[in-house]
């Protein structure tokens, strides 16, 4: 018999120093006693109660696992869904190059955290097969659902999830698989996985951050009888995978997004479908009912899976409100209530307005429009057009929006949104709509367009934006073009269409200003306001004047041409010396 002291839960040297004599913090144990459990830990302050349960079958005699992919090169053979032709997935096509690769990522249950694609050309798999770093899976567990996880987690932090029968792993993507004559039983496992149940066996097996495959198929496996039980726990676990799977998709970044849910509203209750403020209202009503849906979900599968384990003495069910997985962008929990944040719901459907002005999406159609290089639009009715209840919203003709500080172009970024809001909202609301929007923003569309849209972009696509911003040194001109437009004399038609154009423009500006300070009728306010513009546009003038003459022209008149294929960071580095500098992405 062994004497064991646990101070573990104590963070400090004092706290442990004063709870080491404390008779609550020590342990009797045989040794022989801890052989129950696979690969014999010390777990030593486990009751005999759950020592017992291991006497059960364990996981491994349902599951199938064969180790995981590694590419030996991921810059090379990995990229986001959105970088690439999406006709080379196999979300598009069945001649396809790019495969959806599970890696990882923050704590999320039941669906979504997918968002790479990993090179599964034929080339490319002999690579995997033959490199000695890389891995190749065996042919038998390619395109099986399964479940996948983040092999990195903590306490009970751990999410498992969904991967789809078109995706594939690696490491910290750890994905399991269930034997043939156990696939009807998916959603027993994924639940008693995400229930309190898991989490309890992973502190015994393995205390770690590191959520390792052997620690998963340890865990004891207990069938409830009642069949009343299995359906109850198999409608609560598809109804938590459709919520979640709704809620991933109503971001851009997922390959499954059709349109931002303030525009294809059919689903919330709004009284009000011309002003903005009542569709946001419908919106953060339809989501807070989810939300809660999921919380009473997530409960009572505990509930139902501690009587099946007979853990009532050990475990509650309750779950709080800060560890359900949804709305952690749009919504915070303040004091036990979720708080919907209105700056970054406008945010995304300011992002989604961009998209449509470029193609990217259509107000007439669910999904992707204009998704691959080189793509003809032409092939589309209405080309070039989107059309939503008899208002059409023409896209942008050339690939180029300017960003600037001033409204010196008319369908300048600020000009055209405002505009994609009047065809979704209509005209009679339209001054009431755009102060909703500015208000939850907390900025002018322009001053936000100008000085937050495109470090909120870079984020919100994991520094591999879709959307390029060419940008002087100092800002003093700006404009975005879409990646998935580029041709190659798109530069050209940013110097020549708006750079050497805006020149010429603040020039012109600047005589108007100079015949003012000149003038006998004007005030002194007005002669000092108009010095200081002047010198304001003259600063301008001179950075860009150089920006065009040292960096655009060149660029201007020697088109460079690019394959998607290789990526955001390949294509927007060929182009650092005129793109909005991102921090760690070109060296």
């Amino acid at each position: 018999m062994a004497t064991y002291i646990r101070l573990t839960d104590y963070k400090s040297s004092n706290e442990k120093e004063q709870e080491f004599f404390n008779p609550e913090n020590r342990y009797e144990a045989k040794q022989e006693k801890f052989e129950k459990i696979p690969g014999s830990p010390i777990a030593y302050w486990v009751k005999k109660e759950i020592f017992t349960k291991y006497e059960n079958k364990n996981f491994y005699s349902y599951t199938i696992s064969d180790g995981q992919n590694k590419t030996g090169k991921n810059d090379r053979f990995l990229r986001y869904s959105w970088e690439v032709n999406f006709q080379n997935t196999i979300l598009s096509s069945s001649n396809y190059k790019w495969i959806p690769y599970a890696k990882g990522g923050e704590f999320r249950r039941w669906y979504g955290n997918i968002e790479l694609l990993i090179d599964w050309s034929k080339d490319s798999r002999s690579h995997y097969r033959k490199d000695k770093i890389a891995r190749l899976i065996p042919e038998y567990m390619w395109f099986r659902k399964g479940i996948t996880w983040s092999f990195i987690s903590s306490g009970e932090n751990i999410g498992f999830r969904i991967l789809p029968d078109n995706a594939t792993f690696d490491v910290q993507g750890s994905s399991i698989f269930l034997k043939e004559e156990f696939e009807d039983s998916y959603n027993f496992f994924l639940a008693m996985l995400n229930s309190r149940i898991a989490p309890m066996f992973f502190k015994i097996s393995n205390p770690t951050i590191s959520l390792q495959m052997k620690d998963i198929r340890t865990l004891p496996i207990f069938f409830t009888q009642s069949d009343e039980i299995k359906s109850k726990i198999d409608k609560l676990t598809l109804e938590n995978i459709d919520i979640s799977k709704e809620e991933w998709d109503s971001r851009e970044t997922s390959w499954d997004f059709t349109a931002s849910h303030l525009v294809n509203n059919e689903k919330l209750k709004v009284k009000n479908r011309k002003r903005i403020e009542d569709v946001y209202d419908a919106y953060c009503d339809y989501w807070r009912e989810k939300f809660f849906a999921l919380h009473q979900n997530e409960e009572e599968l505990n509930r139902l899976f501690i009587d099946i384990y007979e853990l009532q003495d050990e475990l509650a069910p309750e779950v709080e409100l800060k560890d359900i997985t949804i709305l952690k962008n749009e919504a915070k929990i303040v004091d036990g209530e979720l708080v919907f944040q209105p700056d970054e719901i406008m945010k995304q459907f300011i992002s989604y307005g961009v998209g449509v002005s470029f193609g990217r999406y259509r107000l007439d159609r669910d999904g992707l429009w204009i998704a691959n290089l080189h793509q003809d639009i032409s092939m589309h009715s209405h080309a070039g057009a989107c059309e939503r209840e008899g208002m059409v919203f023409e896209i942008d003709d050339d690939n180029v929006i300017p960003v600037l500080e001033d409204d010196y172009f008319k369908d300048d970024i600020s000009s055209r949104f405002i505009q994609f809001v009047k065809a979704i909202f209509g005209e009679e609301d339209l001054s009431e709509n755009i102060r909703f929007i500015e208000n939850s923003l907390g900025s002018t569309l322009r001053k936000y367009f100008v000085k937050g849209f495109y470090e909120d972009h870079i984020k919100r696509y994991k520094k591999r934006p879709i959307y390029w911003m060419v940008a002087s040194p100092k800002k003093g001109f700006m404009s975005l073009i879409y990646m998935h437009r580029y041709e190659a004399d798109t530069f050209g038609r940013v110097r020549n269409s708006y750079l050497t154009e805006y020149i010429a423009k603040l020039e012109a500006h600047k005589e108007t200003l100079a015949l003012t300070t000149s003038s006998d009728t004007a005030s002194n306010t007005d002669k000092k306001d108009a010095d200081k513009q002047m010198k304001n546009i003259t600063t301008k003038l001179k950075e860009i004047i150089e920006f065009d003459r040292d960096q655009m022209m060149s660029w201007s008149q020697n088109g460079v041409e690019i394959d998607l294929d290789d990526g955001v960071k390949v294509n927007y580095c060929k182009f650092k010396d005129i793109l909005y500098p991102i921090k760690g992405l070109c060296k």
